[in-house]
């Protein structure tokens, strides 16, 4: 964070400061886990349903934390507001106000976001100091959090916008002020929530709307809402994709052992890339990503370099793992039906290049709303139609809805079990150059599942 005075501080959050001398200078940034705290860091304490911040102070403070952010009375050097996240969303707005060149990225879209911000991350860095989420925080939580990571010395920061309601990423957007806007993609994720693709389109849209004069647009060409979205005038408009027409494109395809190989296209010129990121979804995201470092000059050949070295940032995300003679996939992290259906087409050409057998075990995808039944028959229907040889449907029986599950009908055969403990049964019909892939909604916590799957074949292993 800049500099400013606790009186300073208390000033912009409309609080009071307690039990500590006003005229402190302090550049902490906040954390709100006081696990985390630290002698570079303040402490905001949210009251939740369950659990209570205030009564975790002490130990923040404790563990070095100069002040907290508070909205009740305690005995630590503190600064009393009325609420902890509003004082939070302030001070970041005015923060940021006063970081004038500093280059703030702002990405969204239903899939993709955070897997493109570490590829980003990973090439801006070369650059110059580079704040970026070390997860997901892409709420009106999250994005204040980064911004205040921010100092004089930081040249780009890039912050993830999610959204379940219209209006979501307007509100995020006027605390980041963002000089570039990315939209990856319009999915159904949420679909449940946003009620059609065509509202989803509408709220990812609101971050290419809140771009001042001299802004720069980002738009995916992978669906029929990204790319025709409106940019406000003085704002240059980028298409990243795989067609002619895209400024920034991926050429001469190939996929080895389930990772893209290509020739990245821009103005500047042409550079093979080879991502080591598993999957042929993520041409999509490193395209993204290079599409924003050439908007901000970046050379080609940095850009080419650093996405094929990239490795997988974030935990639960495609991580790939060999034990024994098995290769586990872990895609544990979340799951819509785009994700998904990309996911199995990442197992169907792995396990074509090695000859082994396939292994889909799949959990609910959230969020669905009505469609809920119909997208999960059609992942169903996909696996069986690109040659998975196995489908396992965990606690959702909608996978298999219109698959003959007397397992003589189809390509795949139908496994199903009610929980994951149950499902750990199958682990005894792998052999050796079996591939699995594990992955559902992250509310599932399939993540459990692949632990334990990769723990039970160490022991078979062993």
């Amino acid at each position: 964070m800049i500099n400013l005075t606790l009186n300073q501080i208390a000033q912009i959050v409309d609080g009071v400061v307690i039990n500590a001398d006003g005229t402190k200078s302090t550049n902490a940034f906040p954390v709100i886990n006081s696990n985390f705290a630290t002698d570079k860091t303040f402490f905001a304490a949210f009251s939740g349903n369950s659990v209570d911040g205030h009564d975790y102070v002490s130990a923040a403070i404790s563990n070095g934390a100069q002040f907290a952010l508070v909205s009740k009375d305690c005995s630590a050097p503190a600064i009393k507001v009325s609420d902890v996240q509003e004082a939070l969303r302030k001070l970041a707005q005015h923060v940021r106000s006063q970081l004038t060149t500093l280059k703030v990225i702002g990405i969204t879209g239903s899939q993709g976001k955070t897997t493109t911000k570490d590829l980003l991350r990973h090439i801006l860095s070369v650059s110059g100091e580079t704040i970026a989420p070390e997860e997901s925080l892409n709420n009106e939580l999250g994005v204040p959090l980064i911004i205040l990571r921010c100092t004089e010395t930081t040249k780009f920061c890039i912050v993830e916008m999610g959204a379940r309601h219209l209006g979501d990423i307007s509100h995020l957007a006027k605390i980041a002020q963002p000089h570039i806007g990315v939209v990856l993609t319009v999915g159904k994720a949420h679909v449940g929530e946003f009620g059609s693709r065509e509202i989803i389109a509408k709220a990812k849209s609101e971050l290419i709307s809140a771009l001042t004069e001299g802004g720069i647009a980002i738009l995916g060409t992978y669906d029929e809402f990204t790319p025709n979205m409106s940019v406000p005038t003085g704002v240059k408009r980028i298409l990243f994709g795989e067609n002619q027409k895209c400024e920034v494109r991926a050429a001469d395809i190939e996929v080895r052992e389930g990772r893209a190989h290509f020739d990245l296209v821009t103005s500047d010129g042409r550079a093979a890339v080879s991502l080591q990121l598993l999957g042929m979804h993520q041409i999509a995201n490193a395209l993204a990503a290079a599409a924003v470092a050439t908007a901000l000059n970046i050379p080609i050949e940095t850009i080419s370099a650093a996405l094929s070295t990239a490795e997988n940032a974030s935990k639960w995300r495609m991580e790939i793992s060999q034990i024994g003679e098995v290769t586990l996939i872990n895609d544990s992290y979340n799951a819509n039906p785009e994700s998904v259906a990309a996911a199995l087409r990442t197992l169907a050409l792995i396990s074509q290049e090695t000859g082994g057998v396939s292994w889909a075990i799949l959990g609910k995808m959230q969020e669905l709303g009505e469609s809920s039944t119909i997208e999960h028959a059609a992942i169903g229907r996909l696996a069986s139609e690109i040659g998975i040889d196995n489908l396992v449907a965990v606690g959702i029986k909608d996978f298999l809805a219109d698959l003959d599950q007397k397992n003589d009908g189809g390509a795949s055969e139908v496994h199903y079990f009610e929980s994951k403990s149950e499902a750990m049964a199958i682990v005894e019909h792998f052999a050796p150059g079996d591939v699995v892939l594990v992955k559902a909604s992250r509310s599932e916590e399939f993540n459990l599942l692949a632990d334990s799957i990769a723990e039970k074949l160490g022991e078979v292993t062993e």
